[in-house]
């Protein structure tokens, strides 16, 4: 059995290397579009407090992932290995097309599926899942609502400066509004990891009594995902930085403050959200300060569509996963 944990926490930290490799675009494609950093420049930037996170905030996310999305008394490594396969290979297919998906809602989905091939939906914990599900809709648009306002007042300050001048300034700040992007990323996203390595430990009796998190779980998640940014998701870079709409520094800056405001509080209050909705929102929301057709809605609604995908797909590949292995255990 031992052997078994052993791989399902090494999948477990693939599937956080292939969430920084997608949602390196969510920390870096402002900054990449702007020209404010070269690529792989950037990614070493965004990796970099990626893993600063780890220091900053506590494991909320990490807990509602490990007891708040279904009930721990099912949970097996058979369970969590099937739970990761589905969330990896729905990742690996977006990244390789471009999509920017929510990885969050993939691990979510991924754990739903074995769930419902357990016994039904009365292992799921609804209260959780209803909070996720609210988040999908929510966090793009507070991401949006928060970007557009933060472009008008910027806008309405910054009236009377000359472009270039602007251009000079934002091009600095937008290097801290990326790394404080980061830093949510960070926060928000390897926790998910580190709640599914946490609730197989604690499953399996190697945590005692009482569900919490290991400090080497914390570093090797926080690790994983920074390297997993440091390799760089570029086809959804090019999605989000450059097919979305065009963006200038202060576009970035804008788009990036408002996004880290959002996660870093969805953080804080223990919900795990999509870095991806968030961004993708708030990108949105500084677009259409210029005008409605400054963003590319085609592309937008094929985003959309691999959002409203992803928790379903990922549960049916995990179920599947989790009913063959069901043969054998």
């Amino acid at each position: 059995m031992l052997s078994v944990i052993i791989i399902t926490i090494g999948v477990a930290l693939l599937f956080d290397f292939l969430n920084g490799m997608n949602d390196a675009a969510n920390s870096i494609a402002t900054i990449v579009s702007t020209k404010v950093l070269s690529p792989k420049a950037a990614v070493a930037w965004a990796a970099m407090f990626n893993f600063a996170a780890a220091f900053f905030f506590g494991v909320h996310v990490a807990t509602t992932i490990g007891k708040g999305i279904v009930n721990p008394a099912i949970v097996n490594e058979y369970y969590i290995f099937s739970a990761l396969i589905g969330a990896v290979l729905w990742t690996h297919y977006c990244t390789h097309y471009g999509l920017p998906i929510s990885v969050s809602h993939a691990l979510i989905g991924g754990l739903i599926g074995p769930a419902i091939v357990s016994g039904g939906m009365q292992h799921l914990v609804m209260n959780g899942i209803i909070k996720v599900v609210a988040f999908i809709v929510l966090s793009p648009v507070i991401g949006f609502i928060l970007g557009h306002f933060m472009m008008i007042v910027t806008l309405h300050l910054f009236k009377r400066t000359t472009p270039s001048r602007v251009d000079s300034l934002f091009r600095i700040l937008q290097l801290l509004s990326s790394a404080v992007f980061s830093l949510g990323h960070g926060s928000n996203d390897a926790q998910k990891t580190m709640g599914i390595i946490a609730v197989l430990l604690y499953s399996t009796g190697h945590l005692g009594p009482d569900f919490y998190v290991p400090v080497w779980v914390i570093i090797a998640a926080y690790t994983a995902i920074a390297l997993g940014t440091l390799a760089g998701g570029w086809r959804v870079i090019k999605t989000l930085g450059v097919g979305l709409t065009d963006l200038k520094p202060v576009h970035g800056f804008c788009a990036e403050t408002a996004g880290a405001m959002t996660l870093i509080g969805a953080s804080l209050a223990g919900i795990p959200v999509s870095t991806t909705h968030t961004v993708t929102g708030s990108i949105m929301g500084v677009g259409v300060t210029r005008r409605l057709s400054a963003v590319r809605w085609n592309l937008a609604t094929h985003i959309v569509w691999a959002w409203v995908l992803t928790i379903p797909c990922s549960m049916l590949v995990s179920a599947s996963v989790y009913w063959i292995l069901k043969f054998f255990i």
